[in-house]
């Protein structure tokens, strides 16, 4: 039994005779004819009377229901399949460290929404640890962060901008006051900011991204950290409680935070290079790879780093 055949059967049904149903249906009318037979013999019953073929059988009325039933639910199956293949249905899972969730995707997923208002998406925000743990994992699609911790040979990497590192203090901070002073000694051409000598007399907070310090000067304030946290909340709890400074990726930096003061790190300068990636060694589904391609494109377009931060 073909489905070619159920929708003849439905064809002569609707147009009332087989001339019709072989015009709707692009046909010759012997085919149609041939059609239809092929499936009364499938079925081992006449679908219509021999006197009027476009009189349904006892048998012809029976089927009707059922096979418009199954047409119209093969008819949906095959659309919604058709839209996972196009990425225009589905669901992707995308993780992400949280200063990108707060400052860069909304403003992506509002454009990836325009284009695919169907697609349902999960949205995890993790440290750069994590998120990269997850990918590997096989829980997300997607990721969003700096691949530090991912052997290169597992990813399929594209960074999409630059992110310094700066050093984080309250704004009644003598670090602040040191930087302003030092701006107005120092010519406008050179660029203004600490380093790191200037920070050790100062407690330190280690966070997770305070990890890019190592293999460089700066790591002697990792060793020396007096406080260790890793959640966002609690270092800003800390830092507005005057209970040390620390470093951050200036995308991590809230841009509305009336206490707190980011300021540049020279010495050494370091930048965290932010990328979405996917595994190598796997396709992801065409939404995922839609969203993928529109990220990359939408940040290369939109969002060079001053405006983001």
């Amino acid at each position: 039994m073909k489905i070619q055949q159920l929708r003849h059967f439905l064809f002569v049904v609707k147009e009332g005779g087989f001339r019709a149903a072989a015009e709707r249906a692009n046909r010759s009318q012997a085919a149609l004819s041939a059609s239809i037979k092929e499936l009364e013999k499938t079925l081992g019953q006449r679908l219509f009377e021999s006197g009027n073929k476009a009189t349904l059988t006892p048998f012809g009325k029976t089927c009707l229901p059922k096979i418009e039933q199954f047409l119209t639910t093969y008819k949906a199956l095959e659309d919604d399949l058709k839209a996972s293949a196009s990425g225009d249905k589905g669901k992707i899972r995308i993780a992400s460290v949280p200063s990108l969730v707060t400052k860069l995707l909304p403003s992506v997923l509002v454009e990836y929404a325009k284009k695919h208002p169907d697609i349902e998406i999960v949205l995890i925000d993790d440290n750069s640890v994590g998120v990269a743990n997850r990918l590997l994992a096989g829980e997300v699609d997607l990721a969003l962060g700096n691949c530090i911790s991912i052997d290169q040979a597992d990813i399929d990497f594209t960074p999409l901008i630059s992110d310094p590192i700066g050093v984080v203090c309250l704004n009644s901070n003598s670090l602040n006051q040191l930087k302003n002073k030092s701006e107005k000694q120092q010519n406008r051409s050179r660029k203004k900011g600490l380093k790191w000598q200037q920070l050790v007399t100062q407690p330190f907070i280690y966070n997770g991204t305070c990890r890019l310090l190592e293999n460089t000067p700066a790591e002697v304030l990792n060793r020396n950290a007096r406080y260790t946290v890793e959640n966002i909340t609690s270092l800003f709890s800390l830092l507005r409680n005057d209970l040390g400074i620390t470093t951050l990726p200036k995308l991590a930096f809230p841009s509305n935070e009336p206490e707190l003061v980011w300021l540049d790190l020279l010495e050494p300068a370091l930048d965290r290079q932010i990328g979405i990636f996917k595994l190598a060694n796997k396709t992801i589904s065409p939404s995922a790879q839609a969203f993928y391609e529109l990220c990359i494109k939408y940040v290369q377009e939109h969002y060079p780093l001053s405006d983001m931060a």
